[in-house]
């Protein structure tokens, strides 16, 4: 049996400790292929961002404004 192992502490609230929950991605930097995660903590409701390289492998989500 596999031990558990405990998740990196960038994926725990800055404030709280409560774990993180992917919102939303939009595009940061069209130029330098960034995008802009957004995380939700589920304990405060706090969100964090940070900027990644754009993933190419990644599925898409829908915009919802185009709705």
């Amino acid at each position: 049996m596999r031990t558990l192992v405990e998740p990196p502490p960038s994926s725990h609230c800055h404030f709280c400790g409560g774990d993180l929950r992917l919102k939303l991605i939009q595009s940061a930097n069209r130029g330098l292929d960034l995008d802009s995660e957004i995380f939700v903590c589920i304990k405060c409701g706090c969100e964090q961002s940070c900027t990644v390289s754009h993933d190419h492998n990644a599925r898409h989500m829908p915009d919802p404004k185009a709705a």
